[in-house]
């Protein structure tokens, strides 16, 4: 099997290591470079003792341009604003990019810049595919540039998409109820995610004001083929990885769960990375995590006419790098399961 030649900047991150950690046994994958400003120099393996005998290559502050000289492939694991910066250089030296921050997730660079900062590549936003490959599948492979979701948007998305596809429910009446483990706010350190702050309780935070909220009604709109509208409530939960959504809608006629089920089992046929949960089960983060998987159960509330879906994601994996290498998967020619069959960690 002929190997790509691929490169991670921002390696050091909660999001690159997990990318670094599933790269590293790809069959299809050689590992080119890993750029860290943090730790330039030095093994990473050092830095991140778990990789021990897997990953022997060190972390270098090298430019784009000469990390466009050696891959073929580039992962930017790096802030908003950061990867818009350096994409444009990577496209003109031939490079496909996989993009993990919201930079080229937008469709309008107006939203973009209503929500981040100004946008200094908007010429490439019709061009980004949203790195959603249980819906945009057919436009990935022929991609030079994939903006890779969010992690919210990944659990809600998939969880409301096959109700507002076909029109099950009101499409201003959507509501999602989200915690997410502490990884989600990145690696570096900072006193709201220290331990003091978050074991041993539970909060929400920037409740109507998430910038998550507009790639949320960009994709399900698109869907819908009509305006969606959607209250989003983020909150933190005190674990390291996952996130669990609970997602309401208002039915427009009523449906039982056993219809349910076979509306979403039809939706997402032939999609290996979502799992249905029967009618009376319902999923937890800890049934996905370290892995790939979407993980959605069912309620209807039938005296009060909604539905209501739960969506269990490991934010770091499906949420981010699991994501991002089913995406480089497609891009290649790959299978797209393939360096992604490992099973969730249990317990």
């Amino acid at each position: 099997m002929k190997k790509v030649r691929v490169a991670v900047i921002g390696a050091s991150g909660y999001a690159g290591l997990e990318l670094v950690r599933l790269l590293a046994r790809h069959p299809g994958c050689d590992l080119v470079a890993l750029t860290s400003l943090e730790y330039p120099g030095l093994p990473m393996d050092q830095i991140f003792p778990a990789l021990a005998g897997v990953v022997q290559l060190p972390f270098s502050d090298s430019s784009p341009e000469e990390i466009a000289a050696q891959a073929e492939v580039v992962f930017t694991a790096v802030p908003h604003q950061a990867a818009m910066g350096m994409i444009p250089g990577f496209l003109a030296q031939g490079c496909k990019v996989v993009d993990f921050s919201a930079d080229f997730r937008f469709r309008d660079a107006a939203v973009y810049e209503k929500w981040y900062q100004p946008h200094t590549a908007p010429e490439l936003l019709q061009e980004a595919v949203y790195g959603l490959p249980e819906l945009h599948g057919p436009e990935i492979p022929g991609a030079r540039l994939v903006g890779n979701p969010g992690c919210y948007p990944t659990c809600v998305i998939l969880g409301l998409a096959p109700l507002v596809k076909a029109r099950l429910v009101h499409l201003d009446s959507l509501i999602a109820d989200c915690a997410s483990g502490v990884t989600g706010a990145g690696r570096q350190g900072n006193l709201a995610t220290s331990f003091s702050e978050v074991h041993d309780t539970f909060r929400a935070y920037k409740v109507a004001d998430h910038r998550h909220n507009p790639e949320m009604e960009q994709e399900l709109s698109l869907l819908a083929g009509a305006p969606v509208r959607l209250t989003f409530s983020p909150h933190l939960a005190p674990m390291n990885r996952g996130i669990l959504g609970t997602l309401y809608a208002s039915l427009i006629n009523p449906l039982s769960e056993a219809e349910l089920f076979e509306r979403y089992r039809a939706f997402y046929q032939g999609q290996p990375f979502v799992r249905l949960h029967p009618p009376g089960s319902l999923p937890h983060t800890g049934q996905v995590r370290g892995s790939n998987y979407c993980d959605l159960g069912f309620r209807v509330d039938r005296d009060r006419g909604r539905v209501i879906v739960i969506s269990a994601i490991d934010n770091l994996t499906k949420g981010a790098a699991g994501q991002a290498v089913h995406n480089f998967n497609l891009m290649a020619g790959f299978p797209e399961t393939m360096g992604l069959e490992v099973a969730p960690f249990v317990p």
